[in-house]
């Protein structure tokens, strides 16, 4: 048991705390009191003049895939072996002993979704976990977070370069649509084998896709382009899918509809150079513009595209840009929390969550600063 007394406790979803003992035990937050008293026996870490926060989270990485100080590592996010890879699983390329975990930890990040990459129409199924530890299955938060799936100029470019479908946007319409198609078809008729007691070939691309037609997961689409974002929206909402945009970078021109069609977005990497066509209107008026319209967004850093322990100094940006303080430090806790679905265990400073935090000895957006502490699961990780 841990208590963490004297401290001024963001908890992000009631407000700042002040002199609080926040107390953890068996990995899980126990309380978090002004003025608290704190428990017999429980080591005690003087948090005077300092700011405790929940662990960021990053909603979108390619960590331990995308290795560091590995060369080509890039190629190895993407299965390059067609437009539609459903089987691919992100926990079986993660190396642990890459070195953005430990990174990760440097900048108060407690805990990222990994993902394929966005070359393929469909590229396989995303992984959350925690960066502390050498064996990804103890790692993981939740094996299946969703299914990757992109649209825009990388399926074009990589599929359409090599001379397969899709080369077109058009294409990556119907290839995606195909994809779902062929999803919902393999359920029926392994549905139908089962209620007649007959064999049926496992394929376990489709057996990925299945928590996806079921809604257990979404589909988390790849679009930076305004039109591409409503394609997404178009083909999720005709398979009645549930999705999440990932970059989302022309939101801003379609911020009303985004917040009618209620779609939660992970924006960025936004501190970064234009480096295709599609992503020339990217800039921190995207957030702002989201913000108004009452768009649920997190930050992201989609690592190694800028490196993940950047995320602070995204936030840092946005709030010099004009986003405010309060919806800065939403955007790296309890707004990617529930973009993950994983809010009811991480995302704030609150009784019975994950005892995932961060102490800092100032404010974590003044980029001077970094962790003096950072907990996972109430156990010392920095």
């Amino acid at each position: 048991m841990k208590a963490i007394t004297k401290v001024q406790a963001w908890t992000v979803t009631g407000g700042i705390v002040e002199n609080a003992t926040v107390v953890v035990d068996g990995g899980k937050i126990v309380s978090v009191q002004s003025g608290g008293a704190v428990p017999e026996g429980a080591e005690v870490i003087d948090g005077t003049g300092k700011i405790l926060t929940p662990g960021f989270i990053d909603a979108h990485v390619h960590a331990g895939i995308c290795e560091e100080a590995v060369p080509g590592a890039m190629n190895a996010v993407n299965e390059d072996t067609g437009a539609v890879t459903p089987s691919v699983r992100a926990v079986d390329g993660i190396n642990p002993s890459d070195e953005a975990f430990r990174n990760a930890l440097s900048a108060g990040i407690t805990c990222m979704q990994i993902l394929p990459g966005s070359a393929n129409i469909i590229g396989g199924i995303g992984a959350i976990l925690k960066p502390v530890g050498h064996i990804v299955d103890k790692m993981v938060v939740r094996a299946h977070s969703g299914m990757k799936a992109a649209l825009g100029e990388n399926p074009v470019n990589w599929q359409g370069g090599k001379g397969r479908f899709p080369s077109t946007r058009m294409g990556n319409a119907a290839c995606m649509r195909k994809a779902i198609q062929d999803a919902f078809d393999y359920r029926d008729k392994k549905k139908r084998a089962e209620e007649k007691g007959e064999h049926f070939s496992v394929d376990q691309g489709m057996e990925h896709f299945l928590p996806v037609l079921d809604r257990t997961v979404p589909m988390r689409i790849h679009s930076h382009r305004a039109d591409d974002i409503c394609t997404a929206i178009r083909i999720c909402d005709e398979f009645d899918l549930r999705y999440t945009i990932e970059h989302c970078t022309e939101g801003q021109f379609i911020a009303d509809y985004l917040a009618e069609k209620k779609v939660r977005a992970a924006v960025g990497p936004t501190a970064t150079s234009k480096t295709k066509e599609e992503v020339k209107n990217k800039g921190w008026e995207t957030l702002l513009a989201l913000k108004k319209a009452g768009v649920s967004f997190c930050l992201i850093t989609d690592h190694p595209v800028i490196p993940i322990e950047t995320l602070p100094v995204a936030a840092a940006l946005a709030i010099r840009a004009g986003l405010d303080a309060d919806t800065a430090l939403e955007a790296l806790t309890i707004a990617p929390a529930r973009h993950l679905e994983v809010d009811d265990r991480m995302g704030s400073i609150e009784p019975g969550k994950d005892a995932d935090l961060v102490l800092w000895g100032g404010d974590p957006f003044d980029v001077r600063n970094s962790p003096e502490l950072v907990f996972v699961d109430g156990e010392s990780a920095l």
